[in-house]
């Protein structure tokens, strides 16, 4: 390409430059929009089936898996059920369990779930492969015994709760100002942030949990109140659910095999991915049809070229026949059209990148502070490069219909001076 057709093209850009930046708003936000829906759907996936969990399985009581899931691992659905301590012991026992920690809850601090747990969460447990829970400086863990409390990052930012201060439960796990319990606990640490829904809870001992006023404990069938400065019997105690990392794949079959196709008392969430990639698939419809939004954006975004273009075909008609007159052929013309769409395309899709940034930035805050997963704001998703290439093709495709008309541009007739 000869120089004199890029002098042609941002002669033309600046001449039309109104019906140009409104064109190239139109590419940058199907283009935006594009890159958004396919990095945010791949990402909000990965996180959900594959994240940090940290856990392979869930044990919990008999019902659904995916509210088992949510309930335990995303902190938010309400519990299916209790099961026995016993099986917390017995499951703990299994030559195939490498770590197992219960959780018991039922309450919340102004929203945000309180899970009673064992000090194996911080000791033992790896939020990530060979990332264990840090308490911030200035903090610890609970003692087991005590009316101690460790708070995430999330609810230490939202709260303004600090190291030292004291707390009180509310009983459910809706914030109701009403049912505010008596009990008190300590902040002992905050945990440092995590990016995972572990940000989001408010962990205490869980022999805190069963004592708490209000509390009664049905483990044995029957119903028990726990006495101020007597031993709970194992008897009586009572899990929402427990937690658990497996030794390998061959375990996990096992007691998926033993306790939800042989048993009738829990069930066994295993994998966590596998119940979360059933959740997306059968929700897949919705990215669907998001899928289906952007592409008809794209193609009014190329409607939008062709029509600018288009309807300056008339008004140019004797600037393309004098530069035939002045020695340049028809493919010139035909080019310079072509090349004038692909740049107003290359325009609009490095805007583009400013909409994908607005929208995956609103995203990031909406999902981490609902759920706890921190989506990538600089993931480099291969839709990044995908999505202007494509916008290229459809913007040069664009431009061929206006091309062709100024290729067919009569010079004699167009050279004519009007009267």
């Amino acid at each position: 390409m000869t120089p004199g057709l890029f002098l042609i093209v941002r002669r033309s850009l600046r001449q039309h430059g109104l019906s140009t930046a409104v064109t190239a708003a139109a590419v940058a936000l199907a283009s935006g929009l594009v890159m958004s829906v396919f990095s945010i759907n791949r990402q909000t996936y990965d996180a959900f089936t594959g994240g940090n969990a940290g856990f392979d399985a869930a044990l919990g009581a008999r019902g659904s898996q995916l509210q088992l899931v949510l309930n335990t691992v995303f902190h938010l659905e309400t519990s299916p059920g209790n099961i026995p301590w016993r099986l917390y012991q017995t499951i703990k026992q299994d030559p195939g369990v490498e770590l197992a920690i219960p959780y018991a809850v039922g309450d919340n601090f102004h929203g945000y779930r309180i899970v009673g747990t064992t000090a194996e969460m911080f000791t033992r447990f790896q939020y990530r492969e060979g990332r264990q829970f840090v308490a911030q400086a200035g903090g610890r863990f609970f003692e087991e015994t005590a009316q101690e409390a460790v708070i995430g990052s999330v609810v230490a930012e939202r709260l303004d709760v600090s190291v030292g201060d004291i707390i009180n439960p509310y009983h459910g796990l809706i914030f109701d100002e009403d049912r505010k319990h008596q009990d008190e606990y300590r902040v002992v640490g905050i945990l440092e942030p995590t990016n995972s829904p572990s940000d989001r809870v408010v962990w205490i001992p869980i022999e805190g949990l069963y004592r708490m006023s209000g509390h009664v404990l049905r483990g044995s069938g029957r119903s028990f109140k726990p006495v101020e400065g007597e031993a709970i019997p194992d008897e009586h105690r009572e899990v929402s659910a427990v937690m658990l990392k497996l030794t390998d794949p061959q375990a996990g079959i096992y007691l998926d095999q033993l306790i939800n196709r042989q048993g009738n008392q829990a069930t066994l969430a295993w994998p966590i991915g596998r119940v979360m990639a059933d959740l997306f698939d059968k929700i897949g419809w919705v990215n669907r049809i998001l899928e289906m939004v952007a592409y008809l954006v794209v193609v009014v975004a190329a409607g939008s070229i062709l029509a600018s273009l288009y309807n300056t075909m008339n008004e140019r008609r004797r600037e393309f026949a004098i530069l035939r007159s002045l020695g340049a052929r028809k493919g010139t013309v035909f080019s310079a059209i072509v090349l004038e769409a692909t740049a107003i395309t290359a325009i609009g899709t490095g805007l583009g990148f400013l909409v994908y940034s607005a929208i995956l930035g609103a995203a990031y805050v909406v999902v981490r502070a609902q759920t706890g997963v921190v989506l990538d704001p600089f993931r480099l998703d291969p839709v990044l490069w995908m999505t202007p290439a494509g916008m290229l093709v459809v913007g040069a495709l664009a431009g061929l219909v206006p091309a062709f008309k100024a290729y067919r541009t009569d010079v004699a007739s167009n050279l004519v001076p009007s009267s």
